[in-house]
This record gives C-alpha cells, structure tokens and sequence, in this order.
C-alpha cells in the first residue's frame, strides 16, 4: 500500500515539472554551459535535434560517446555531430569540433548531455552523439543538417 502511494505522487511530481514548461528549464541549462559551447542550439533547434536522435536510436543508427565518435570520425563516417554543452571537464571532447571542421561535419552544441543520453534510449547521460543519414527519418535529419549548417562557426 505505500509502494502505491508513492508512486502516484512521483507521477504527480513528474507531471507538475512538465506542466512548469520547457522554455524555463532551457534558460536554466544554459546557464550551466561550458564557455566552449558554440555553436549552441536554439530551443526549436535543440527539440529537432532531440526528435532525430530518437529517430536514429530507434534504427540503431547513431554513434554514442566520445570515443565512439572520434573512432568513426577518423575512419570518414559521415552524419550530424550534436554535444553536450554542460560536460565538464571541457578538455574530454574539446578535440571533438576541430576534427569535424577539418572534415567539414555539421555540428552543433546542446544544453543538456541528461537529455542527450535519454533521447539515444540510454539511462546515461552521453556528452557526444553522431546522426548517421537513414531512409526513415531523411527528411528530420535534412532538416536539421540545414539548421545546424547555418549556425555561426566560432571564430
């Protein structure tokens, strides 16, 4: 009987943090962003890249952590690199956007790597994920590689 009780108000809890609104909880994020996050997603940007991932996760076709990438980075794969703004320290990924500039990959910070981990399906958080192009969600990913394109390179 307290297990019921318990969780009835987790899910009250849960819903309430939803209801409070995604534009907030944004503003807080990026609050907590390295100074090296750049370029960083807008919100619509961030929900997009968010949607493709968990696209992608559900055809398995995404790489996920930083050692993942850089391998399939090196070896010219191709695909949208997103990373997380709020992973400290900086210097474990801070390699990561010269490599893609070098070999012309978009890519594009996120405020969160909690919400990156959870929209691959894993329980854990992810600083770094490549969007490998597939037929089921080409016109997602298109989208996004045009967004992420035309955002402002750091000098």
């Amino acid at each position: 009987m307290t297990k019921a009780k318990k969780e009835k108000s987790s899910a009250d809890g849960d819903e309430a943090t939803a209801a409070g609104g995604n534009e907030k909880s944004y503003h807080e994020l990026i609050a907590n962003v390295n100074p090296i996050a750049q370029p960083l997603a807008s919100r619509k940007l961030s929900k997009k890249l968010y949607k493709c991932v968990k696209k992608a996760a559900k055809v398995k076709n995404i790489r996920r952590g930083v050692k993942e990438v850089q391998k399939f980075i090196n070896k010219g794969e191709r695909g949208i690199v997103v990373l997380a703004g709020d992973t400290l320290p900086i210097d474990v990924y801070c390699h990561l956007p010269i490599m893609c500039e070098d070999r012309n990959l978009p890519y594009a910070y996120i405020p969160s790597k909690v919400d990156l981990g959870s929209s691959a399906g894993s329980k854990r958080p992810t600083c770094v994920i490549l969007i490998k192009p597939h037929q089921d969600y080409q016109d997602a990913y298109d989208e996004c590689v045009e967004e992420v394109s035309n955002l402002p390179k750091p000098l």
